[in-house]
């Protein structure tokens, strides 16, 4: 598989618009995931980290108790791939939207 080419910033504001919830933060996509507990939480955390794994793309974050805040970039492009649009996705349908 060749290295995944980073997202002009045009088309990029399109494809982020069509994600519910996330964000350009700092250059990076960003959401943050609200659940009831820790145990919700972390819960979507090992199930993110399985897609995570799958994909062999891995996701910046940071959890206290019922939050997980989840930034994606690809490190080696510069910037936020396809491969960071296919990983929020999934992650939006783990969280339940």
């Amino acid at each position: 598989m060749g290295r995944p080419r980073r997202i002009e910033p045009a088309e990029l504001a399109d494809a982020v618009a069509r994600l519910d919830g996330w964000e350009l933060v700092e250059g990076k996509l960003r959401r943050e995931f609200r659940f009831p507990d820790f145990v919700a939480a972390f819960g979507f955390m090992a199930r993110a980290a399985l897609v995570a794994e799958a994909l062999d793309h891995h996701p910046e974050w940071f959890n206290v108790y019922g939050r997980v805040v989840v930034d994606l970039t690809t490190h080696d492009a510069g910037g936020i791939t396809e491969l960071d649009l296919r990983l929020a996705a999934r992650l939006d349908a783990l969280a339940g939207g």
